[in-house]
């Protein structure tokens, strides 16, 4: 068996899309979903300090106990959770990236943007 690790947002609209993609983007047969509202903000902003360590447990059983082999971070458009334009998005996502690179050090993180069509590209692949 083989896992992958999201960050993604609750809206349903988003949910197959991204699992779809990160299933060929790292090759897993699974992915492990940890869903709120707005967590490109959550994560980037990292102001809601309960909430921020309630992800970063979840990632580290998915990471720790599924072995996954990577992770990756979601923000969209029309986001009920985190109502800012595209540029404030993506601003809260490339922090919420750097912050994930900086505490999974062992696998790649990236950062995915799904547009209004529910399209998925990588806007901060690992490097």
């Amino acid at each position: 068996m083989s896992f992958c690790t999201v960050i993604n947002c609750m809206d349903g609209r988003v949910q197959l899309p991204v699992i779809n993609y990160l299933r060929e983007r790292f090759g897993v047969e699974y992915v492990d979903s940890i869903t709120e509202p707005g967590p490109n903000r959550i994560v980037g902003q990292q102001s809601d300090t309960p909430l921020l360590e309630s992800i970063l447990n979840r990632v580290t059983i998915s990471v720790e106990k599924h072995n996954s082999v990577g992770l990756a971070i979601v923000a969209h458009y029309d986001c009920a959770g985190n109502p800012v334009d595209k540029p404030q998005q993506l601003d809260d996502l490339e922090q919420a990236v750097t912050f994930l690179r900086e505490r999974f050090v062992k696998i790649p993180v990236v950062g995915l943007w799904v547009d209004e069509t529910w399209t998925v590209s990588e806007v901060f692949p690992h490097k």
